[in-house]
Parts: structure tokens; C-alpha cells; sequence
């Protein structure tokens, strides 16, 4: 699995069009590694201060401003991860990775990678596939660090090492465990729905939602299914996951019961088929679909705000 743009730890340039231009490269990363695309800015822009505040002097002398921009990113990600597991400790609810949108179905006309909008920076490929972060989750900080710069971005272990403070051989493991958790996790993509079916799936769920129809609800849904959804004490929503075909279709009835007035989007979301819940115009609810043997396996509802200011005023 990897992904584009390539690593920036090719770039040997010291202009400034060089070093303002590893900026998409950092937030592709960063977000792949926090599952938070406001962290990831973050990140970004704290790589950059730290860039910025050395003396003219030393930073002519580095040979790939890139890979120092890389490197450092990569450190204050990892610093990041370990002090996120206290801080989910105290999460009200579950925690779902942050959405991201593809910029492309809210605006008309040509749109740049560097466009101001930190989203339009990342790369829409299946590492950011809302399945595929949720599994990074289960993962240790250095796992996932070395993991996505080994198995995404194709760095090598000396630089990661370098990174997680660990030797290239302990980096070689530490991708190689993260590397069985994913494949566990896919066990069920044998199965998996073909590209061109997902959206359908996803539309039909649409449409029996829109219908109160709970029998095609069930039959869309996988019996072992799960509703796992996010509002983080900031947005009304269910604790804990829902479990069964049944209880989901009943549980998603009745939020249409409760909660009238909500529209339905067909949207794009970590580049998958999704759903966006819309109130007088304002994205209040996206939620993410796993399918797995031509039925929905899975689905995370984000609802909290916080989450959601990149589609809020879309």
C-alpha cells in the first residue's frame, strides 16, 4: 500500500517554493498518523515554526529540508499518539477518527491540493478509508508510525528509526506487527463489495431510511453488524455500539422518529460511499460505511461538532 505525493525526503531544494511545497506531503502524513485532520494541521504548522525559528545558518545546512520537515512532524505525531490514549481515556463515548470530505463534490470549478482548505491537501486513496483508520487505531504509537511511513509512504527503517528512537530492525517490527493487525482486521474482504456496488448499497440504505422501511433496512445490514457513532459529550448519540441487523434498523427508525427535518446527502467520505445528515443546510451527522459480503458490516456516525467544522459550512 502506498500513496502520493511521494516523500518529501527526496527534495533536496532549500527555496522557499520547495519548503512551502512539502506542506501537502506533512499534512498526508500527519492525518494518516492522528486520524484528526485539525491535528494534523497543528502538526504541520508546528513543524514549520520549529523550521522558521533556526538561524538562516543552519537551516542552509540542511541537505533535504524535507526530510528534516518529515522528521520533525513525525517526532511531535508520535508525542501525540502516546499522550491521545490519556486523553481518550477521558472521551466521553467512543472516538471515531475525524471525517474527511472530498473537496471536489462541494466546489464547482478546478480546485488546487494547495488550496487553503488543509482537506483539499490529502490524497483520497485507501489508507484514509474510515475502516482502515479505525484498525490504525488498535495500534501502539511507534506500530503506527512505523507502519504508515513504511507501508504508505515508503520511507525506509533507518530514517524511521531515527523518528521512533528505535534500531531499524526494532522499526522492521514494529511495521511487521502492525502489518498482522490489518490483515486480521481484513480477514472479510474476501468478500468485499466491488467498487461500483458500494455506492448503491449505500443509496438503498438511504432510501429505506428515507421509507421508514425496516425490513430493507435488515436486509441491507449484515446480521453481526455494528452502529458505532461519536459525539464526544458535545452531540446527543448512542453509547455503546449497537449491535445486530435488528437492533441497528430499530435504533436508526427511530432517530428519524425523533430527530425530523433531517436531510439525506449521498457525499463522499475518507473517499468511500457515505452518508451526510443535513438540518436547514448544516451538517450535523456523517456517517461511514464498512461492506463486507454485499450487506453493511459496519457503520460509524460522527456527530461530534468538532469534528464536523470542515463540512459545516458546506
Amino acid at each position: 500500500m502506498s500513496t502520493t505525493p511521494e516523500p518529501g525526503h527526496d527534495r533536496s531544494e532549500g527555496g522557499l517554493s520547495a519548503i512551502v511545497g512539502e506542506r501537502r506531503h506533512l499534512t498526508n502524513v500527519a492525518y494518516r498518523l492522528l486520524g484528526s485532520l485539525t491535528e494534523a494541521e497543528d502538526v504541520v504548522q508546528e513543524a514549520y515554526a520549529r523550521w522558521y525559528a533556526m538561524p538562516r545558518a543552519q537551516r542552509e545546512a540542511v541537505e533535504s529540508p524535507g526530510a528534516w520537515l518529515t522528521t520533525v512532524a513525525g517526532r511531535i505525531c508520535l508525542d501525540l499518539l502516546g499522550s491521545a490514549r490519556v486523553r481518550r481515556e477521558r472521551y466521553v463515548g467512543e472516538w471515531i477518527p475525524e471525517p474527511l470530505l472530498d473537496r471536489t463534490e462541494w466546489i464547482s470549478g478546478p480546485v488546487s491540493g494547495d488550496a487553503a482548505d488543509p482537506a483539499g491537501r490529502v490524497t483520497l486513496d485507501e489508507s484514509v478509508d474510515m475502516a482502515f483508520l479505525v484498525v490504525l487505531e488498535s495500534m501502539t504509537p511507534a506500530e503506527r508510525v512505523a507502519f504508515i511511513l513504511h507501508d504508505v509512504f515508503r520511507y525506509a527503517f533507518a530514517e524511521i528509526a531515527v523518528i521512533v528512537g528505535r534500531t531499524p530492525v526494532a522499526c522492521r517490527q514494529l511495521a511487521s506487527s502492525a502489518r498482522r493487525r490489518v490483515r486480521a482486521a481484513s480477514a472479510a474482504e474476501a468478500s468485499a463489495v466491488p467498487v461500483a456496488g458500494r455506492a448503491g448499497l449505500v443509496r438503498s440504505f438511504k432510501e429505506a431510511w428515507e421509507a421508514r422501511d425496516i425490513e430493507a433496512l435488515v436486509g441491507l445490514l449484515d446480521p453481526g453488524a455494528t452502529l458505532t457513532a461519536d459525539g464526544g459529550g458535545l452531540a446527543a448519540t448512542v453509547v455503546p455500539p449497537v449491535e445486530g441487523s435488528e437492533r441497528i434498523a430499530a435504533y436508526i427508525l427511530r432517530i428519524a422518529d425523533i430527530a425530523p427535518g433531517l436531510t439525506l446527502l449521498e457525499r463522499a467520505v475518507n473517499g468511500q460511499p457515505g452518508l451526510v445528515a443535513q438540518r436547514s443546510g448544516v451538517t450535523v451527522t456523517v456517517a461511514a460505511f464498512e461492506l463486507t459480503g454485499a450487506r453493511i458490516a459496519r457503520i460509524w456516525v460522527i456527530r461530534n461538532p468538532e469534528k464536523l467544522r470542515p463540512w459545516t459550512d458546506r
